[in-house]
């Protein structure tokens, strides 16, 4: 199709979470939109991260519930993991998503363009020969995995999380680099798959951004489920050898294992783009930007992994949605990063939302916290997990940071969130009755211990 001759209101370049989710947004406030994608929309979130990743967890539960089905007076064994069963199935899950995703682009007129584009002006974009212009000009490029230097991934040995949603076996054996969300993630899962697994992280903990209490049940959980790790020591080298791969740390360890998986975070997409040369300010490869999103550049935004924001798909949208209404007249509100929710979707799930510990005593000086046992808990009984909610509330005042660890408590942190942000004190929370038994009364009764009324806490 040629291109329209009239600049559109916003031409976006990056189809993932923030691209698209300005576009749907920016055309449902009337704007007209070119969204440009070179590969697929929906982009890192959707065809190569959360959405397969939390497939092959599920699919890594009913393993696990197959073999452990006994504990429950259920007489059930597992046969085994059919690899291609499994990407059917995420692939499916994905397949359905793009397209009702494609759907809701159509029914919004928005204009895409598929193919690879770059910047040539503050206010345009050129893709298969085609110059765009644009009103304003959103960059939303996203970010690919990361390596560490001198480690050559060859996606057969060495390989990122790209190349370990789409492998047509379950490995003997793997080694992890990087114990954060998506290293922890790919542990969990291959663990339930039967894979001997072991994590290296450099950092002191697993999954360091958390609440240190929470790395700490994590770890004791791994423990139990038999994950090895290697905390606080770095990786030295990576060598190939005839029927696997080698890894030498730093402190002289080393470990042998079928394959590696390089899961030391993700980078921007920003090389080559055109960025620097129509005066974008950046930093290592990320785009600068204010509280609105906005760049030096006035007629340029940016959304998503491309800035140096929390990587996460709900953030995009957020950041993607807070644009398309600035640009549309509406004053959207800045984002408060440390009121968005934060999953880890390994067994057992880290959630969180608001400050650490560590956070609030920086920010607050005094606080007080408080922590409830899974084991209280009937529902947690029930499901045979263990772990615990944390509150964190500066003194006398309200509960500015809540840290849980369990199964299924990713979907405990939308209350969580509501506590945080509407910044609630132990007492309000108290006085609200959660329904029995679930695991939501984790946080009730934490909240009721907090208020200095406990229920089922041993004091």
């Amino acid at each position: 199709m040629s291109a329209p001759t009239s600049p559109a209101d916003l031409v976006i370049l990056g189809g993932g979470s923030g691209g698209y989710a300005a576009a749907l947004r920016g055309a449902e406030l009337g704007l007209s939109v070119v969204l440009i994608e070179r590969d697929k929309v929906g982009g890192t979130c959707l065809h190569r991260g959360c959405i397969p990743t939390k497939a092959l967890l599920h699919s890594g539960e009913v393993a696990d519930l197959a073999r452990e089905g006994e504990q429950f007076g259920v007489k059930t064994s597992l046969a085994g993991i059919d690899m291609d069963g499994v990407n059917a199935y995420k692939d499916g899950v994905i397949s359905r998503l793009h397209k009702g995703l494609q759907g809701l682009i159509k029914s919004r007129k928005i204009t895409y363009v598929e193919g690879e584009g770059r910047l040539v002006s503050p206010t345009a974009v050129q893709v298969n020969g085609q110059t765009y212009e644009g009103r304003h000009i959103l960059l939303a490029t996203g970010s690919y995995a990361r390596s560490l230097p001198g480690i050559e991934v060859d996606g057969t040995k060495v390989i990122t999380s790209d190349h370990a949603l789409n492998l047509d076996r379950v490995p003997t054996s793997a080694i992890i680099l990087g114990g954060g969300v998506i290293g922890c993630e790919f542990a969990s899962a291959w663990k339930s798959f039967g894979v001997d697994v072991t994590i290296v992280e450099a950092l002191p903990h697993l999954v360091p951004l958390e609440d240190e209490a929470s790395s700490k049940l994590l770890e004791r959980a791994f423990r139990r489920r038999k994950i090895e790790f290697s905390l606080g020591s770095r990786v030295s080298g990576v060598q190939t050898t005839a029927d696997g791969v080698a890894v030498s740390l730093e402190n002289g360890k080393t470990f042998e294992a079928e394959l590696v998986l390089v899961a030391v975070g993700r980078g921007p997409v920003s090389q080559g783009l055109g960025y620097e040369e129509a005066g974008v300010a950046m930093d290592r490869g990320y785009v600068l930007v204010d509280e609105y999103c906005r760049t030096n550049v006035p007629t340029i935004s940016a959304v998503g992994d491309l800035i140096p924001t929390l990587q996460l798909a709900h953030v995009g949208f957020a950041e993607g949605i807070l644009v398309a209404e600035r640009l549309a007249g509406l004053t959207p509100a800045p984002i408060d990063y440390a009121g968005v929710p934060r999953v880890t979707y390994s067994d057992p799930e880290v959630a969180s939302v608001g400050l650490t510990e560590e956070q609030a005593r920086a920010q607050h000086g005094e606080i007080e916290t408080l922590t409830y046992d899974l084991g209280g808990n009937g529902k947690s009984q029930i499901l045979k997990t263990s772990g615990a909610v944390k509150l964190v509330r500066a003194k006398d005042g309200p509960v500015v940071g809540v840290h849980m660890v369990g199964s299924r408590v990713g979907e405990l942190v939308a209350e969580a969130q509501l506590i945080y942000n509407w910044e609630a004190e132990p007492e309000d929370l108290a006085a609200l009755i959660h329904p029995h038994p679930t695991q939501s009364e984790a946080l009730g009764e934490a909240h009721l211990a907090l208020a200095g009324k406990p229920l089922h806490v041993h004091g």
